[in-house]
Formats: C-alpha cells, structure tokens, sequence
C-alpha cells in the first residue's frame, strides 16, 4: 500500500520527510502551498482538518500530527535503532525530546508568523518579535547543553528525536544568529551531513517561506 505525504517546503512537514528517508521508505509526495489556497480547499481539508501539513495517507487512513506520525512510523515499521521502545531504559529521555519538539516550533511559529506572513509593518509587534526570539533562543540553549555533552541527544546515538528537534534547528538559524550557540551549530551541521537528510532536502522543493538567512529582531526605539 503507498505512503503518501503531503508537504510544504520548509514547514514542519520536513520532519517526516527526513524520518522517511531515515528509515528507507518508499513513498510519494505531494507538494502543497501556504500561499495559493489550495490547502483551504475541500480536498486537502479532507485530509488535515486544520488545513496544516504533514498529512500522510499510510495503511488506509490519514494521520496529520507530526509526533503523533513519527511513534507510528517507527512502532509498525523496521525503525532501524531510530526508536526506543517502551522499557527502554532511555524510553522517557526519547518521548521528552520528541515533544521538546513543539516547544520549539511554537516559537518559531510565533516568529514566522510575525517575520513573514503579517506582510504589512503595522500587523506586526516588534515586541512579541524580540521576546518570541529570546525564547526561542532559551529552548535552544536546552539542545545545546545536550549536544554539548555528546554527539547527538541521547548518549546510546543517533535516533528519530534528533529528526524531530533537529528540523527546528535548522529553522531556527533564521531567527538565532549562528555562533551564539557552538554546539548546537556542530550539530546541526552533524545532521546535514546525514545522507537521509541531503536526500530530503533535495526532495524539499522550491523556498516558499523563509527567503532570507536571517531575520532579526527589531532593535527596541532609540537604538538607530
């Protein structure tokens, strides 16, 4: 039966493409929109009742929450050590990180939010934009301690939690300057080199929302 998934370029759907190639699946892909309301329409409502991506149709259902996605993934298919299954004894550790996940991304959806689709200057809270980076920067300083103490988030190795933390480390270079956070830059730049993740980045498909490196804070008034 194929697995299909359903994706945005650069959205949190990325994570289950990564996952996929992760764990060497055959599937097909769909691209999506956020900006031609394609995605507000009957179809794709069908398949994700938010109207947000991922929505992966896999054994005659659709599921369309990304963490939710990932345990099923990886408990009904030969997860190759990306999982660590109940009574493991780094089961919690493994669960804590794959919802640290989100923490994440609410920042970085507050931020994307305010940086890039509130288009006019006068929508925006330049005081939401700079607290919203300074969380940001808070939670990644978690990662950072983690990846400081070895090479990936758990001690036992590499596994599906840095998929899942490491696309919001990767979004997160638009918004937190490189170099403030060394070894969380290493690795990141550890997962870049991955094979799985070059072969989902090269199926990503064209920039749609961030188009910039970076995108600053604004400075507070009377700071040039």
């Amino acid at each position: 039966m194929t697995i299909r998934l359903h994706h945005v370029a650069q959205a949190r759907s990325f994570r289950v493409l990564w996952l996929l190639e992760e764990l060497g699946l055959d599937y097909e892909l769909r691209h999506w929109s956020f900006f031609d309301r394609s995605m507000r329409g009957e179809e794709f409502r069908a398949l994700s009742p938010a109207a947000r991506v991922p929505a992966l149709e896999i054994d005659g259902r659709v599921l369309f929450e990304s963490g939710a996605i990932s345990e099923y993934l990886l408990e009904t298919r030969p997860h190759r050590g990306l999982l660590r299954p109940p009574g493991d004894a780094e089961r919690a550790d493994w669960l804590q990180w794959l919802h640290f996940a989100e923490t994440i991304a609410q920042h970085i959806a507050n931020l994307t939010q305010h940086h890039i689709v509130l288009r006019e200057p006068w929508m925006r809270s330049p005081t939401v934009m700079r607290l919203e980076a300074k969380r940001l920067e808070k939670v990644l300083e978690v990662v950072d301690a983690a990846v400081e103490r070895h090479d990936w988030l758990l001690p036992s190795g590499f596994t599906a939690v840095d998929v899942a933390v490491g696309y919001g480390a990767v979004i997160a270079r638009r918004f937190v300057p490189v170099g403030l956070l060394p070894a969380l830059d290493g690795w990141r730049r550890r997962l870049e080199m991955r094979p799985a993740y070059r072969r989902a980045a090269a199926r990503d498909g064209v920039a749609q929302i961030y188009r910039k490196d970076f995108y600053p804070p604004p400075q507070e008034d009377g700071h040039g």
